[in-house]
């Protein structure tokens, strides 16, 4: 075999490889219009193929979040609504002391129950556990019973109607033994302790909301409105929820369609999609009452405080309760703001007290 000199080896091309001509060569440049076509060409595929996923991203949470409030709807019926997690000023400088200082607040999301609970819902939770409610348990020698407001029948005497309590009232019997549910199975349950709506929220695999998560879920995303609707008391020249109209505790006018509680979601919903946030029933929360909480409240997620403090009547521990009442009005506290307050002790059931529910993602 012949052997070449080193210096020829050198100048041999590599095996395999085949000069490239500039003929060749140049048939990877491009004009610069083409070039800028093909990289706009590529964004946009880029940008569509992007935005495709998060459409079908979205899509599929939409569908687990709808599939997710169907199976929490299943016991105890009542549709829920998902309210998204965000920060809200939580109180007023308008209202009472205990309604003070602003703070924010950042809740999680939950969801919520979107009209209060029916009597037809705590039907079927009493039929199905045999539950027997605080009213209608004998209390310290006394006989079953709860409050019950009743109107003057004449509308003139002050002292011919009020408060009493009335033996035999339940939420079976929320005006008293003569009275009953039928017709009223859209209505609101009422004459139900805390103690029976935190029951009723356990056996449907829920629970109470927290002060907070109520007020945020009630102001719908209107920050530092005075309603829960806006900041007119009548928008339109329409009553937006049921309360008292006329001289409390004389006269219900009933301009708002209703004199005493309406079937749930007979108004108008928010801008979550809840209704009967403010009047119809007053709701119970989870939360302790104290006067001074807002004070020293967390900034997440507040729990309310770990024990009551009412210097109304000190010593009588006190749940909150929010949202006014069918007997609220602009001349006895206007209940129905959605930073106003309310107090009851846990075994307090009343014809206008009721509640909803919520539940964590």
């Amino acid at each position: 075999m012949e052997v070449l000199p080193w210096a020829c080896i050198r100048r041999m091309p590599p095996p395999l490889c085949t000069p490239v001509s500039e003929d060749s060569a140049s048939i990877y440049k491009m004009p610069p219009a083409t070039r800028s076509a093909v990289i706009l060409i590529v964004f946009f595929f880029g940008w569509f193929v992007l935005t495709m996923l998060w459409v079908l991203n979205d899509a599929r949470r939409i569908k687990r979040e709808k599939e997710q409030t169907r199976a929490l709807s299943g016991r105890g019926g009542g549709d829920m609504v998902w309210i998204a997690a965000g920060r809200f000023t939580m109180g007023a400088t308008n209202g009472g002391f205990d309604e003070q200082p602003l703070h924010d607040v950042k809740v999680a999301g939950f969801f919520m129950d979107k009209t209060e609970v029916t009597n037809a819902e705590f039907a079927s939770f009493a039929e199905a556990t045999g539950y027997v409610t605080t009213a209608e348990r004998p209390r310290e020698g006394q006989p079953p019973g709860a409050l019950v407001f009743t109107a003057p029948v004449d509308g003139t005497r002050e002292d011919a109607g009020g408060w009493r309590s009335v033996a035999g009232a339940d939420w079976r019997h929320p005006e008293g033994p003569q009275s009953d549910l039928i017709g009223r199975e859209r209505f609101p349950v009422v004459q139900v302790s805390w103690e029976d709506a935190a029951a009723y929220a356990r056996w449907a695999g829920k629970r109470l909301p927290t002060e907070a998560e109520w007020e945020y879920a009630a102001r719908g995303g209107i920050m530092h409105a005075a309603y829960v609707w806006g900041t007119e008391l009548k928008p339109g020249g329409r009553w937006a929820a049921n309360f008292w109209q006329g001289r409390f505790p004389v006269e219900d006018t009933g301009e708002d369609r209703f004199k005493g509680l309406a079937p749930v979601g007979s108004f108008p919903e928010n801008n979550y999609g809840l209704t009967d946030l403010a009047g119809n029933a007053a709701e119970w929360c989870a939360d302790w009452y104290r006067a001074d909480y807002y004070k020293t409240s967390p900034h997440r997620n507040p729990p309310g405080p770990e024990e009551s403090e009412d210097p109304d009547e000190p010593g009588v521990p006190k749940r909150v309760a929010r949202g006014g009442s069918f007997l609220s009005s602009e001349t006895n506290g206007a209940a129905y703001r959605p930073s106003a307050r309310l107090k009851a002790a846990p075994a307090y059931a009343a014809s206008d007290l009721g509640f909803r529910c919520v539940r964590s993602q």
